[in-house]
């Protein structure tokens, strides 16, 4: 007989069914035993009698988290015990038999609960029991549902999902870079992407006009509030595209994926409104404003789109730094001042970012596509023609072969995610995260590497005693 899922067991009454799971709650009451038992698909109660001899002995020994395959008959509840709007409320399991799959360990922490109660320590060291509860469940479950929906919407426009290396050159784009050693060319390293935006717009140069990617990207920054070494980008990059084009079809497709997959959530305006960064640091104090009429109300999501960006600011240096990234394009009637380096703080980019509820969840923009521009970019950002050539002559050479203008986007998945299910943090959207320090507590990462690793790599480290 074939395993039936706790979710399917309303179509079988009357019949005898398998279920395989986990013990989720143990009631003994002596001559009979219920267990609440669960799978991937949802939670069922079960019922030992005391004429089932064989099934009634095992079921008084098993614990909650015991792994059991369960052979059972499904009846309807009596009236007065249906438990409406819950999963299997009107059926209860009449067990015939149970064999224990695994025993366990009592847990080190109750995970029926919603587990805010918990040390976060404690979860992440046993994220993998953590990950049992049914909230994350929920998450995990809603993130696939959203990147397959905007798989979907994207592969219906025209897109190709593309994957971009992980292992890439370090190039100046704002954070410190995640390095790895190469074994075989000793003294040199390789970067891992703090994003794709290189390589999307090297696709660009490619001819492949509609890109995009669940691209994941790492970035060595210091602690600062909600952020994570490794966090996760739905990336797209569009030829031909103007700013226009590319905000109307992200805005569509959040807007489709909130109802079809949130349809509780109200989206305040549609369509979104449209601020200046002038105006939002004036009326707000940021870049991110939260324009939510209610901000009392859980379900209420007001999304708005930030655009007209200054290009440069000044650093700590007092030099001219990018505000978002060195790629994006001025706006077209400032690019005379950008290719004469004149009026640099007035300089607009086009950049445009969408945010939701005081998070920026995601900001792209139209590309310099003509390698003259990007160079002035870099210039006014104090690179020298060597360091120019040495850092992006890959992005300059491949510009000089007919690149298309593009431009692109990239969403926050994380953050966007953890808005959607009202979560205080991304820790709690992405399944194996690390804490606020970057450290693994569950792998026990970072952790040091053996003395013949280092030799093989060729590489000496100066460990604090």
């Amino acid at each position: 007989m074939e395993r039936t899922y706790i979710k399917d067991l309303k179509d079988y009454v009357g019949k005898e069914v398998i279920v395989k799971g986990w013990v989720d709650v143990r009631r003994d009451q002596g001559k009979m035993v219920f267990l609440d038992l669960r799978d991937m698909s949802g939670k069922v109660q079960a019922v030992v009698l005391p004429n089932h001899v064989e099934a009634l002995e095992v079921a008084q020994r098993v614990r909650p988290e015991w792994v059991v395959c369960v052979s059972a008959q499904i009846n309807k509840r009596p009236e007065r015990n249906i438990k409406e709007g819950v999963l299997n409320g009107d059926i209860e399991l009449e067990v015939l038999s149970v064999e224990v799959l695994n025993e366990a360990q009592t847990p080190p922490m109750d995970v029926t609960s919603d587990g805010h109660e918990i040390g976060e320590e404690t979860r992440l060291k046993y994220r993998y029991l953590d990950l049992r509860r049914p909230r994350l469940q929920h998450n995990m479950r809603l993130r696939h549902d959203a990147t397959l929906y905007a798989r979907n919407f994207l592969s219906k426009n025209g897109f190709i999902e593309i994957e971009t290396p992980l292992l890439t050159k370090s190039t100046p784009e704002g954070s410190r870079d995640y390095v790895v050693p190469s074994r075989i060319e000793q003294g040199k390293f390789y970067a891992l992407p703090q994003s794709p935006q290189q390589y999307k717009q090297l696709l660009m140069v490619a001819g492949m006009e509609k890109y995009f990617q669940i691209a994941r990207c790492m970035r060595d920054e210091d602690t600062r509030g909600d952020r994570q070494p490794e966090f996760t980008q739905l990336d797209m990059e569009i030829s031909f595209a103007t700013k226009e084009e590319i905000m109307e079809l992200n805005e569509k497709l959040l807007i489709e994926l909130v109802q079809t997959l949130t349809p509780e959530k109200r989206i305040q305006t549609i369509p979104f409104p449209r601020i200046t960064y002038k105006e939002a640091m004036e009326k707000y104090g940021n870049d991110k404003p939260d324009m939510r009429e209610d901000k009392n109300d859980p379900n209420l999501l007001a999304f708005c789109w930030v655009i007209d960006f200054p290009f440069f600011e000044k650093d700590k240096n007092g030099g001219w730094t990018f505000t978002h990234n060195p790629f994006s394009a001025p706006m077209p009637e400032h690019m005379a001042w950008l290719m004469n380096k004149e009026k640099i703080g007035e300089i607009l980019a086009t950049q445009y970012d969408v945010a939701l509820n005081g998070f920026e969840i995601g900001g792209g923009s139209i590309r310099n596509h003509q390698p003259e521009a990007l160079i002035k970019v870099l210039e006014i950002m104090g690179h020298t023609e060597e360091g120019i050539r040495e850092n992006f002559g890959h992005m300059l050479d491949a510009f000089s072969y007919g690149a298309p203008p593009h431009g692109g986007i990239a969403w926050g998945l994380d953050r966007f995610l953890s808005v959607l299910t009202n979560e205080p943090n991304i820790r709690e959207v992405i399944a194996f995260p690390k804490t606020g320090e970057g450290r693994d507590l569950m792998m026990e990462a970072p952790s040091e590497i053996s003395a013949e690793q280092l030799q093989e790599l060729g590489i000496a480290t100066n460990r604090k005693m």
